[in-house]
Order: C-alpha cells, then sequence, then structure tokens
C-alpha cells in the first residue's frame, strides 16, 4: 500500500503498532501520548536542530510518540492533522489535563501572578490550547500562568470568517514549515485560519486541495475561494485580491489576483485549481 510518509509513522527500523500488517518495519510500538507545552515546538525532518522545518506544534497540542532517543529528540505524529516528525522532547509532557480554551490573540501573554507588569513566562500563538481553572478578571488563570481573559475564548467558540483571521498575520514573515506571527507559510496560514473558525485541515497545501471545498471557475471568484498553483495556496479576499503567505514578498501580503496569476505563471506554474468551502 501506498502511504504518505508525512502523515505515516513508519520508517525501516520503527513503526506504528495500528500499521503492522500494512507496512514493513522492523519493530511495531505503540506509542505514547504526550502534550505540547512550549508556546510553539519545531517539528523537524530529522533530529537535529538544523534540521529542515516540517510543522510547528502549538502549545496543548497532543502527540502520540513512537520514540526518544539519547539527544533528546522524540519521533511521532500529532493528533491534529497526522503530521509525523522530530519533536524536541523537552517540549513534551505527559498529558496535563484536558484543554478548556485556545487562545485568539496572534499571541498573549502569560504571567506567574495577577499583573502585567511581572515578567512573562510564556508567549503562547493563535490556536494555542490551555486548561483554565478559574477567571480572576482581567486574567484567566490556567495551567501555565495569569493569561489575559480577552485573549482566550472556550473551546466550542469560534471565529466566524477564517479569511478575516487570515488577514491578521498580514505582514509576518514567509517561514517554510511556519505556524504562528513568528513566521508562517501558505499552507501553515491557511491551517491556521480555518482551524481558529472550528474548520479541519491538513497541513500542506496538496492536501488541502484534495481534501477542502469543491472546484468552482476561476472567472467567478467570491471571498474565502482558495486557490492553488503547484505546492503553493492563496486567500481570495475579494474578486480583485488575495491574500497569501509567499516567498516573492517574504511576508504575507494582499496582492491584485492578475498580478498574483502573471507573477507565477512567469515562473513557469499555472492554477491548478480554485476551490470553495461549503457555505461561502
Amino acid at each position: 500500500m501506498n502511504f504518505d510518509p508525512r502523515i505515516t509513522p513508519a520508517r525501516p527500523d520503527l513503526a506504528a503498532r495500528y500499521l503492522q500488517g500494512k507496512v514493513a518495519a522492523a519493530r511495531f510500538v505503540e506509542g505514547e501520548e504526550r502534550e505540547v507545552i512550549d508556546a510553539q515546538a519545531p517539528m523537524r525532518e530529522a533530529p537535529s536542530p538544523d534540521a529542515p522545518l516540517m510543522t510547528e506544534a502549538l502549545m496543548g497540542e497532543r502527540v502520540t510518540v513512537y520514540e526518544f532517543n539519547d539527544e533528546g529528540w522524540a519521533w511521532g505524529q500529532l493528533a491534529d492533522d497526522g503530521y509525523v516528525g522530530w519533536l524536541p522532547a523537552s517540549a513534551l509532557l505527559a498529558p496535563r489535563g484536558a484543554a478548556t480554551h485556545t487562545v485568539t490573540a496572534l499571541r498573549t501573554l502569560a504571567f506567574p501572578g495577577p499583573s502585567i507588569k511581572l515578567p512573562p513566562v510564556a508567549m503562547p500563538p493563535l490556536g494555542a490550547r490551555l486548561t483554565v481553572v478559574r477567571v480572576l478578571h482581567p486574567f484567566v488563570v490556567s495551567s501555565i500562568g495569569f493569561v489575559p481573559a480577552a485573549h482566550v475564548v472556550p473551546l466550542d467558540k469560534s471565529e466566524s470568517d477564517f479569511v478575516a483571521v487570515a488577514e491578521r498575520f498580514l505582514g509576518t514573515p514567509y517561514l517554510w514549515g511556519g505556524k504562528t506571527n513568528y513566521g508562517l507559510d501558505c499552507s501553515g496560514l491557511v491551517q491556521v485560519a480555518l482551524n481558529a473558525c472550528g474548520i479541519p485541515c491538513p497541513r500542506d497545501s496538496d492536501m488541502q486541495e484534495r481534501a477542502l471545498g469543491t472546484p468552482v471557475d476561476a472567472k467567478s471568484l467570491r471571498r474565502g475561494d482558495l486557490m492553488f498553483w503547484k505546492g503553493h495556496v492563496a486567500i481570495v479576499r475579494d474578486e480583485n485580491m488575495l491574500l497569501h503567505a509567499n516567498a516573492f514578498h517574504m511576508a504575507v501580503a494582499v496582492e491584485p489576483i492578475a498580478e498574483a496569476i502573471a507573477r507565477v505563471s512567469a515562473g513557469g506554474s499555472e492554477i491548478t485549481s480554485v476551490r470553495r468551502l461549503s457555505g461561502r
């Protein structure tokens, strides 16, 4: 069977137990659940700090770890989008309890006490999940400290306009594999914005093109349509403009659709599809 290696926890020497009989590996293991405790943790292609960044796991995300090595790395699979790779073991702990809230600010601050004058102990990004134990206005008290109540909402509350969420990242640096306001890539922007609206979304643009929405004519664009090229995705802002994280601007930028299509076409790539999410 042909499994996508990006979302299949299998190597020649080791694989997840649930893949036994489906893939070849020297041994199979059950895996151990862990929780991301850093604001964001890099998931890399290899167990090295200079290995390519594949994606990022955000605070509160769950990971099934299949191996811890002696150099401080953990090989596992993210629960949300299924991505597989190497994370710093120091960014993971045994699950501390169910998350109750999610961060809605591009980035918030957690303080060790109920005062903004104290030095923050953590800076979780949009999409990070926290366990809130009580409200002490204007803060919520969480497992990581005192967080401004205005920056979080209960998990059952979602944003209504993913394009508006994406627009908040305007000017953010382009970072291959990134998913926060420190830096993100084209598909990371789409994934984070859709997730904020409670819409599950794969990690990479080719996965998104296969999984999201239905095809529409590129001549009848609406706000929220997703425009795909090979290896790239952009969000239609309106009938004339699109929004995307891209290496040309090295940032999240808005530009005229016609100019973007011409520029990308001049580089040898044509639109592969435009897809519209249901209800838009």
